[in-house]
Order: structure tokens, then sequence, then C-alpha cells
């Protein structure tokens, strides 16, 4: 099944042709992390412009990014509760939003706490 989007976005491609330089230097590529003091972490490879890479709910990702300009902390919270548990993860986010670079890092008490505030970009 993976092979029958990939042929065709690369046949796509072809009927456009090449990006030009400018495009290319717009496309943006994330990592999405988050390692918890538990010992367990997980990563993905986020793609916009266009929509692509591992994450589950990419394009609702690439839009929050772009809502926020790639900042997670420029989001507002959702108003869901959360435990009182302390079980500390750490989120991280980097790599090149439409041109430019961005890094950004945030503890969170728990899981819940991050997705709170981060909504689906750590939702993987």
């Amino acid at each position: 099944m993976m092979r029958t989007p990939i042929v065709l976005v690369a046949a796509a491609a072809a009927l456009v042709g090449p990006a030009s330089p400018a495009a290319a230097a717009e496309k943006s590529q994330i990592t999405l992390t988050y390692m918890a003091k538990a010992g367990y972490a997980t990563a993905v490879r986020l793609t916009c412009d266009p929509v692509g890479g591992a994450h589950p709910r990419a394009a609702e990702a690439c839009a929050e990014l772009a809502r926020t300009g790639a900042d997670p902390d420029k989001r507002e919270a959702d108003p869901t509760m959360c435990m009182m548990l302390y079980q500390p993860v750490t989120a991280q986010l980097a790599g090149s939003w439409r041109g430019r670079t961005v890094a950004w890092e945030r503890t969170y008490g728990n899981t819940c706490e991050m997705n709170r505030a981060t909504g689906v970009l750590f939702t993987f």
C-alpha cells in the first residue's frame, strides 16, 4: 500500500517539473521528539509545504505550526484537566520552518500536560 502514494507523488512531480530554488528554500522539515525521564523516547519527522512525514496527524500538525510560527509557546493550552502525577517528559522541536532554523524544548510534568499545551504536535 505504501508504494502507490509514493508512485503518485513521483509521477505528479514529474508532470509539474522540478521545484524552483525559492520553493525548496521554503520547505519545512521538523523533527518532533519527546523523552520521558522514566526511560522511553519517541520521535517523528514532519514535513510541511507539502505535508508529509511519519506524523499520524501531519496536516493538523502543520496547520498548528503555521498558526504559531513554529513556536509551541505561542499556542493557548487546551482547557482539559490533567492528573497531578509527576512523570516528567521533555518535548523538543527542531529543524527548518519555511526557510528558517527553529529549535524549541520544554519539560512538562507528564504527557497529559504536554499534549494540553502543544495540541496535536506531540500526539504520536
